[in-house]
């Protein structure tokens, strides 16, 4: 399992680059940068849950800006590649236990957050292809899981 999330998360990382590349073609859509900010900020505060560190991420709505984005998609990368690297094969099968944003707590396999937090992500990259779209992109990169799969 530790390396089916390693590659989805490797995933994640090529196709938030091709985005990226994409939004900055475009001029930088202030849309196209909130949620792909949020992408982010939701992915840390994830993180922060799992890995019961509150120094990770705080919001899921941060006010980034575009220039920084590449550097907190990698540095995002990064963190989850070493904590998927601390887990054991047990690990994936345990609870953790959190609170949302408005203080609700619950309770969620690890697997279960891992697969929202790539879902997420595949789905704020299809709101910000639309967007591009609607700013003038004639042509967005492919994002596909399929295509990443056939370029390994």
């Amino acid at each position: 399992m530790k390396t089916y999330f390693k590659q989805l998360f490797d995933y994640d990382l090529y196709t938030n680059n091709l985005l990226l590349d994409a939004m900055a073609s475009a001029g930088n859509p202030q849309e196209t940068v909130k949620l792909m900010a949020h992408l982010f900020g939701a992915q840390q505060v994830w993180l922060s849950r799992c890995s019961n560190d509150p120094t990770i991420g705080t919001t899921i709505w941060p006010d980034w800006q575009a220039g920084k984005l590449k550097q907190i998609a990698q540095d995002n990368h990064a963190k989850y590649i070493a904590y998927l690297d601390s887990l054991n094969a047990d690990a994936f099968e345990q609870i953790i236990t959190y609170k949302t944003s408005k203080g609700v707590p619950f309770e969620t396999k690890l697997v279960d957050i891992l697969t929202h937090v790539i879902n997420h992500g595949t789905h704020h990259r299809g709101q910000i292809g639309q967007l591009l779209k609607f700013a003038g992109a004639e042509q967005l990169p492919g994002t596909d899981y399929i295509l990443f799969v056939r370029d390994l």
